[in-house]
């Protein structure tokens, strides 16, 4: 799991535990400061260490995650989640922000409009007063 000199760069770490889809996203990430390594900004050939603390921000999500392990290589979600552990903090600060997003996002319509519907629309966009709640007056 660790390189022989016990560092890897940033960008590799943050693709190999699936936080970002590419490294070049990863590394684009790194450069204009959304991921900060033990509070400052850093560039991404930054060599990290067991031990050192990420800040990373995605979207409206903020992680605050410490590095457990080193790896080079991506696999699967259950092996990315071994090299990081994120605090509770971050954990309880996520997903109450996520269910904040998920409450604002109601649906305000069911499906497709009914053929009522689509001739009430039709009526509104072109401002026709014939029938519906304003009866035939044309």
């Amino acid at each position: 799991m660790t390189g022989e000199t016990g560092k890897l760069r940033i960008d590799k770490w943050l693709w190999a535990a699936r936080f970002y889809k590419t490294r070049s996203l990863a590394a684009d990430a790194v450069e204009t400061g959304r991921v900060l390594v033990n509070a400052a900004r850093v560039k991404p050939a930054k060599a990290i260490a067991v031990g050192n603390r990420l800040d990373i921000r995605i979207g409206q999500y903020r992680f605050d995650v410490e590095v457990l392990a080193l790896s080079g290589k991506r696999g699967g979600a259950p092996e990315a989640q071994k090299l990081y552990r994120e605090s509770e903090a971050s954990r309880t600060q996520r997903e109450a922000l996520a269910a904040q997003i998920r409450a604002q996002l109601q649906p305000t319509f069911k499906g497709r409009p009914t053929k009522r519907d689509r001739r009430e629309i039709e009526r509104f966009e072109s401002g026709s007063r014939k029938g519906g709640v304003w009866g035939n007056y044309e």
